[in-house]
């Protein structure tokens, strides 16, 4: 199978959840609900903005149905929760005019999937398998994120084989777009080529989706590599927030903005306005107060006008 650079790529931005839960106080509602504002002017047409996991789990999220109310929804803007469980989307659906999408989750690897869930692998799938039946039923779109694709934190090589047969059973499922996790940033890039390349084969007609972290430096090197076989759907989060919350020293996603300007300034399109993204990637350093990891937010744009 041959394959090309894009000229277009999809960002999926999910600070608003993935970032923001690994923060250690807790954002207002009102505050989450104007940063997404902010978010959703800049040209994104997909965002994940909340969860409805148990609120004694992530304290940060048990506000995810005021947060659905208090968006204003931007016409062309899809907005996606993430669902743990079919008791997550039960909640979930008493909300469905407010958001488009469900993205749905496991781990690759049985230790991390233990430690984040508390359930192993085929349990997981098992679960999963009836939620995507059930959110397609209800005319959802829904991804499903293999956590660990690229590494374990506990167990170390996972085997590409392994995350395939997951996707092909989550894809046979309903759910349209995998998204493929390097959680802990022990992805590289010669890795992540030889991934990609082989998922293009096991899953024709599934849009395949990379999710890396920064953790170790390598994140936009990964998101070359995935480019170059032809990956042209990306997940980030603003200011390079986020993480894994097991285990400890995970730190963030690769940063939006970062992405966003690399891609423009090889001249693929995002349909983002990067000023616009970095002023929400300001607004959120201002009001968390402490310099995030993001590139952008310290050097700023090689072309302050960029926008593709």
């Amino acid at each position: 199978m041959s394959f090309s650079m894009p000229d277009h790529v999809k960002v999926r931005e999910v600070g608003p959840r993935d970032g923001f839960q690994n923060e250690p106080e807790v954002i207002p509602t009102a505050e989450k609900v104007r940063l997404i504002g902010l978010l959703m002017q800049t040209g994104l047409r997909r965002m994940e903005v909340t969860s409805f996991v148990r609120p004694d789990v992530i304290p940060q999220l048990a506000d995810a149905a005021a947060v659905l109310e208090g968006i204003e929804r931007v016409d062309g803007v899809s907005l996606s929760v993430l669902i743990p469980n079919e008791r997550g989307l039960d909640n979930a659906l008493k909300l469905q005019d407010r958001f488009d999408e469900v993205s749905v989750f496991m781990s690759a690897s049985e230790s991390h999937n233990q430690h984040n869930v508390n359930r192993s692998v085929q349990e997981s799938l098992a679960g999963l398998e009836r939620v995507i039946a059930r959110a397609r039923e209800a005319g959802l779109g829904c991804e499903a994120v293999i956590a660990t694709s690229f590494g374990c934190p506990y167990e170390g090589h996972v085997r590409p084989e392994h995350v395939y047969e997951i996707a092909e059973r989550l894809a046979a499922a309903g759910a349209g777009e995998i998204g493929f996790g390097d959680t802990t940033g022990m992805a590289n890039p010669l890795q992540v080529r030889e991934f990609f390349r082989s998922a293009f084969e096991r899953l024709p007609g599934v849009e395949l989706t990379a999710h890396f972290h920064n953790t170790r430096g390598q994140g936009l090197a990964n998101v070359f590599a995935a480019l170059e076989v032809g990956v042209a759907s990306f997940e980030s989060s603003f200011g390079e927030l986020g993480g894994c919350p097991v285990p400890a020293g995970s730190t963030g996603n690769i940063a939006s903005e970062d992405l966003v300007s690399m891609l423009h300034e090889m001249g693929i399109a995002t349909g983002i306005e990067l000023p616009r993204l970095l002023d929400a990637s300001a607004a959120v350093q201002m009001l968390l107060g402490r310099p995030l990891g993001s590139h952008l937010l310290t050097a700023g744009p090689i072309d302050w006008h960029q926008s593709r």
